[in-house]
């Protein structure tokens, strides 16, 4: 039997959450990946950062790359499936 210390968080990949606290609170979103190890999470269109990139192929004079980043798990608050409102 496999007896790892993983964490067990109250969110996974796919569910719906609300931000309860920082400088996100109210929003709302479904979670693209759990960040396990430093206990965070990504939330789509949650706390857009800016991302510069180097010169590649794709990419011939580098550019801008906007996408989510991470929010602490602990400042999120899963949301019930039917309806509009957080559980506690």
């Amino acid at each position: 039997m496999n007896t790892t210390n993983r964490p067990k968080f109250h969110v996974k990949k796919g569910d719906s959450v609300q931000v309860i606290s920082g400088n996100h609170k109210g929003a709302t979103g479904k979670v693209l990946a759990v960040l396990a190890k430093k206990s965070q999470v990504l939330i789509e269109g949650v706390r857009i950062i800016k991302k510069h990139t180097r010169k590649s192929q794709d990419n011939p004079n580098g550019a801008i790359v906007e996408r989510e980043g991470p929010l602490h798990i602990s400042n999120v608050k899963l949301l019930e499936k039917g309806a509009a409102k957080a559980t506690k």
